[in-house]
């Protein structure tokens, strides 16, 4: 009997490959389609994919038969796609993504990782540390963590043996209430993708669903664990848990927050704390969290997913301390988020703009598709300019890397943020070197 056939269709490349790395693993036939491949540009995981077993077509809608078992689908996907036609024509149930993976964990312990910041970090976290501990999880995350990816591996997926998973849950589609959990960490609330009232609404219904227990600073209103104070340095952060000391070797107070987070759930597990502890000491990180892209003439640049404004926040204060200036970058990841964090993000610039070099704003990552250019950066822009905060609106990618030449001196940090856009990193790389040839 042959393997059953799901086809995935994604924008931008990265969304969907977690899911086609699950699924394979599960013994599907999967194909994919993408509207950025289709566009011609280059997507890094595409041929890790390729050699795991996954066939790439046109989003043409041919990759999908009558044989087809589902067509699976994100949020970003609308109607009029011609592979959700070719899913009608053929009578093709289309299901979301996260409804497919809940259907792969039927039967197993779940530990589901979400909140509006640091979920991929955390979800990387405890899968890495369960590995060590000797648990053998299944880990469906995000982002890539540094200790799994390899020439093969896209290392954001671990498949294991234990019938334990754990995995990133996502609140900007409300898609994580597709998921009864065992276990859950509820990172933290602020806006993002709504507001922060309405994030707190969501992640109140999502905590109604967890069956055994709920880690995190969450206790029903959002508020966040106050007491909590490690000792941060250039090597990492020290803290306490239980009177056993960790040490993780990743810059920034919201990264030993993670760590906690994470500690606290492997132990209501049945770890002991010294072994956690020392699982987490070798975690690497998540590719695109403070990744450094190289040093080129005593200038650092650093690649980070940063897309709100407590993330944003987050990876600026973790940098500030070891550098002399930070030159700031970033790029809002849709017009929808903008629009709903307009207010805050305006709040945090001028506070930005006041200990930064400079910061460069890029137009609104824009991957095809319906959504509705109601606010955009040049209005995030022209607002704080007009109030005489040092920000410039960028045009190009070309343009900023000539600005961040002209700019960025010895013992700066040059910080690059921004989600969805799969040439981030690329443009980290080209800023790195153009510095080194300046």
């Amino acid at each position: 009997m042959s393997a059953p056939h799901a086809h995935l269709v994604g924008v931008a490349g990265v969304g969907m490959n977690p899911l086609a790395q699950a699924l394979l693993a599960a013994g599907w036939e999967v194909t994919g389609s993408d509207r950025y491949l289709d566009a011609g540009q280059d997507v890094e995981v595409i041929p890790k994919l390729r050699r795991a077993g996954v066939r790439l077509v046109p989003q043409d809608g041919s990759g999908i038969t009558g044989q087809t078992k589902a067509v699976v689908v994100s949020t970003a996907i609308e109607p009029g796609n011609p592979d959700l036609e070719a899913a009608e024509r053929h009578g093709v149930p289309v299901v979301h993504r996260a409804e497919m993976l809940a259907r792969l964990m039927e039967g197993t312990e779940c530990i589901a990782v979400t909140g509006t910041s640091g979920k991929t970090t955390v979800t990387g976290m405890v899968g890495y540390a369960l590995e060590q501990l000797g648990d053998d999880p299944t880990v469906v995350n995000g982002g890539i963590v540094a200790n799994w990816e390899s020439e093969e591996r896209v290392g954001n997926v671990r498949v294991g043996r234990s019938g334990r998973w754990v995995i990133e849950a996502d609140e900007s589609d409300r898609s994580l209430l597709r998921f009864s959990p065992e276990w859950a960490i509820i990172t933290n609330v602020s806006a993002d993708h709504c507001p922060t009232e309405e994030a707190k609404a969501l992640f109140g219904t999502f905590a109604e669903r967890v069956k055994q227990g709920i880690v995190g600073p969450w206790d029903g209103a959002g508020e966040p664990w106050r007491s909590f104070r490690p000792e941060l340095s250039a090597s990492g952060s020290r803290f306490t848990c239980g009177g056993q000391e960790f040490h993780l070797p990743l810059l920034g107070e919201h990264n030993a927050q993670n760590a906690l987070q994470a500690a606290m759930l492997c132990e209501r597990l049945g770890h002991p704390l010294g072994r956690i502890a020392a699982a987490l000491s070798g975690f690497r990180g998540i590719r695109r969290r403070l990744d450094l892209a190289g040093v080129a003439g005593g200038v650092a640049v650093i690649d980070d997913y940063a897309h709100n404004p407590a993330k944003i926040r987050a990876a600026w204060q973790a940098v500030r301390p070891h550098y002399r200036r930070v030159v700031a970058i970033w790029r809002p990841h849709g017009f929808g988020p903008l629009a709903n964090m307009l207010e805050d993000l305006k709040t945090l610039f001028r506070e930005m703009g006041r200990a930064c070099a400079g910061l460069y704003i890029l137009p609104v990552f824009y991957a095809g598709g319906t959504a509705k250019a109601a606010v955009t950066s040049d209005m995030l822009v022209d607002g704080l300019a007009a109030e005489g905060v040092p920000i410039e609106l960028v045009r190009s990618c070309d343009e900023l890397v000539g600005r961040m030449v002209a700019t960025a001196k010895e013992g700066d940090v040059v910080l690059s943020m921004g989600a969805r856009d799969p040439n981030l990193p690329a443009l980290a790389r080209r800023i790195l070197a153009a510095l080194s040839a300046r």
